[in-house]
């Protein structure tokens, strides 16, 4: 998987590799020259006294290592534009993977694991392609061009050369061994820990408002404790491997001292050849070790490119149709049809034959039980998730085989949760509505209720629309956020309202007003209410009342009082709590 991402992703740059891996060869091949300079300046100049030949082959030296110098950072430069594309595509490709799945897509991965896939896995897999186009080129030629150049200078000590690289592969091979499974339990520990903290800050309010920040505090101080250990245990085996290598560096620049001097006193070598012979044999164990560094984290890479393939090669449950529709005067009637629905793995299904036909121009309510499956049936409509068995419809076409921008802009929708994106009110309502003009945005802002705090917002020349609002809406009380996420679906001026118990947050005369000015605005679109409040729909043409997943009840407020058991105990129990009350 590590190759495929890397292959598919560094295509557009090919150019930019192309020229990295050439600069590279040219700085490996200088490095490999400047040995042999060396070694001709002491023999040749020192030993003879020829001070123009050592200016003439020290400037040929200045030359080379200038050449090397400029090769080694454009290769550099060009290795790490190539990497940051790779990455920034790669990032690009998941977040737009992502952006395709349904809330059951997501939910089978998790939020936590899919921004660890997007952020440090992508750049684990840019951080090989980075260490690739930089040394993985080098090190083969280094090692094969250092052997050759230092078998001319000296074969009679080439031994060493076989007796050094083994040993340093072998003392390596140990310690990478020893690191793979570190490296797969790491990213396991990096999801856990985004997942604890990612919990902690959304519920920062339940946390504090039981009193349970202790605990909370203890979760995270585990989860950090594993993967502190973990990191320390790998930082361990890095830390050893730096001694290890220096040792076996050290006692391989001794042997050759020790046995090239003995070899200098017989005649047999020069002493610039054995200090180039010298120089070689680093530079091998040098591309060696570097090569075997790329090997430490091809392993984690490989890891996360297998997570990031996860993602890539999911496909979305909920696709666009092959010959998709589109509605060009759509009328917004929505109609179920022996509807079923059950979340995958779930012994039990959330709707069971649901049957309903909620006509347009009309309010349809939806009353129940918690966990009844009014949010989720509700959430069939726009295609957050798609039917088990039986058909959604609209104006008598299947959901699933409208074009997926043609449901969406037909829908305008109210979500359980409110949520509103970091930036301004108007980039808000313009969420729902780009082209919404300003006069537009105030008549929404107007019919749900929240002109008046918007006009008070703000301080300087950001005020009213401009005003500004944090990520989640954090900076507004639940009810103004509840009340702007209205407006938001108000401004967009669909043929179908689903308000999933969307005024449960508003007081009793902010709900009253608005219910009072919906009608008019909403004149001739189909009105689809899911509320736990009985006072928000007595209003509704019609009233479904769902239990475990049937409609058990159905008709106007009136009839159900008179002929639905579970209804009128609805009703009842919020009489009473609000004359306790």
């Amino acid at each position: 998987m590590l190759w495929k991402l890397i292959r598919r992703y560094s295509r557009p740059y090919l150019p930019l590799v192309v020229a990295a891996v050439i600069l590279q060869f040219i700085t490996t091949m200088a490095t490999l020259y400047l040995p042999s300079l060396n070694a001709k300046i002491i023999d040749k100049g020192i030993a003879r006294g020829d001070t123009s030949y050592i200016w003439r082959i020290g400037g040929l030296m200045l030359g080379v290592s200038f050449i090397q110098l400029l090769a080694s950072v454009a290769a550099v430069w060009f290795g790490a534009r190539v990497s940051m594309g790779v990455g920034r595509d790669l990032r690009a490709a998941v977040y737009r993977r992502v952006d395709s799945f349904s809330a059951q897509d997501v939910g089978k991965f998790g939020a936590p694991t899919l921004i660890t896939r997007a952020t440090n896995d992508v750049q684990q897999v840019q951080l090989v392609v980075l260490m690739g186009l930089n040394y993985m080129v080098m090190v083969p030629i280094m090692s094969v061009g250092g052997v050759i150049m230092a078998v001319q200078e000296d074969a009679g000590l080439s031994w060493l050369v076989w007796v050094s690289v083994p040993l340093l592969l072998v003392v390596v091979g140990i310690l990478v061994f020893l690191l793979l499974p570190l490296f797969k339990k790491m990213q396991g520990n990096i999801d856990s820990i985004n997942s604890i903290m990612r919990e902690q800050i959304m519920g920062i309010r339940v946390v504090r408002a039981f009193v349970r920040e202790e605990y909370e505090a203890t979760r995270f101080r585990e989860a950090n404790a594993v993967l502190t250990d973990t990191s320390v245990r790998i930082g361990r085996l890095f830390i050893l491997m730096g001694p290890i290598i220096t040792l076996i560096l050290h006692i391989a620049t001794a042997a050759v001292l020790w046995f090239g001097g003995k070899r200098v006193d017989l005649g047999l070598v020069d002493v610039g050849s054995l200090t180039a012979f010298m120089q070689y044999l680093l530079q091998i164990l040098v591309a060696v070790m570097m090569g075997t560094f790329m090997f430490m984290i091809f392993p984690r890479a490989i890891v996360c490119a297998g997570r990031i393939g996860e993602v890539l090669k999911c496909e979305p449950s909920i696709r666009e149709p092959q010959e998709p529709i589109v509605l060009e005067n759509p009328r917004g009637e929505v109609e179920f049809a022996n509807v079923s629905f059950a979340y995958p793995g779930a012994h039990e299904g959330v709707l069971e034959e649901v049957t309903f036909t909620a006509p347009a121009g009309k309010t349809t309510a939806i009353i129940g039980s918690t966990g009844s499956g009014k949010s989720t049936l509700l959430g069939l409509i726009p295609r957050l998730y798609d039917a088990t068995s039986g058909k959604v419809l609209i104006d008598g076409v299947p959901v699933e085989n409208l074009a997926r921008e043609s449901l969406t802009t037909i829908i305008g929708y109210v979500p359980q949760k409110p949520y509103l994106f970091s930036g301004t009110i108007t980039s808000n309502l313009r969420f729902g509505n780009s082209e919404a003009s300003e006069e537009d945005m105030w008549e929404a802002l107007r019919v749900a209720q929240a002109e008046d705090f918007v006009r008070e917002r703000g301080a300087g020349e950001a005020t009213g629309l401009d005003s500004s609002v944090s990520q989640g809406g954090t900076n507004v009380s639940g009810g103004q956020r509840q009340r702007l996420c209205i407006a938001r679906a108000l401004v967009r001026r669909p043929r179908i309202y689903l308000f999933d118990d969307s005024f449960s947050a508003l007081d009793v005369t902010t709900d009253a007003r608005l219910r009072a000015a919906l009608p008019q605005y909403t004149e001739g679109a189909t009105v689809i209410v899911v509320a736990q409040r009985v006072s928000t729909i007595t209003g509704a043409d019609q009233i479904l009342v769902l239990d475990e997943g049937k409609i058990v009840a159905r008709g106007t407020h009136s009839e159900l009082l008179e002929s639905s058991p579970t209804y009128k105990e609805i009703v009842s129990s919020q009489m009473s709590a609000e004359e306790v009350a």
